[in-house]
């Protein structure tokens, strides 16, 4: 019960950032085309699990309740994996193939990126 609790809320609170900081980008935005918000987030949460995975890696500070909360919970509840398929299919559908592919191409490789960088950054912590 206790697992099912962290990861509840975990997801809250990882949701409800999700989405205050992807109203405010997009709102930066203003009428692009491009999901950005969705991008904002994705990117954010691949940087912040490359560098907490990497601090767990080589400090192994994290509790497996603490693992939970973050990685699976907040994280989980952050990042916006469906959103990003439902946005790029109507990308797709409504606007032009181009644009799609553009969106899964920035998603990819700005995220592994930003995973690869937050993991390299862990070793300085």
């Amino acid at each position: 019960m206790l697992n099912l609790l962290l990861v509840g809320s975990g997801g809250f609170l990882g949701s409800a950032l999700r989405y205050m900081i992807s109203q405010g980008m997009q709102s930066l935005a203003g009428s692009a085309v491009l999901p950005y918000g969705t991008l904002a987030v994705n990117l954010l949460g691949c940087l912040t699990i490359g560098l907490l995975g990497g601090i767990a890696h080589y400090r192994e500070v994290f509790s497996p309740e603490i693992r939970l909360f973050v990685f699976t919970g907040m994280l989980g509840g952050f990042t916006t994996f469906s959103t990003f398929g439902y946005e790029t299919f109507n990308l797709g559908r409504s606007v032009d193939l181009p644009t799609a592919l553009l969106n899964i191409l920035l998603h990819m490789v700005l995220g592994l990126g930003a995973v690869w960088f937050g993991y390299w950054l862990s070793r300085w912590f």
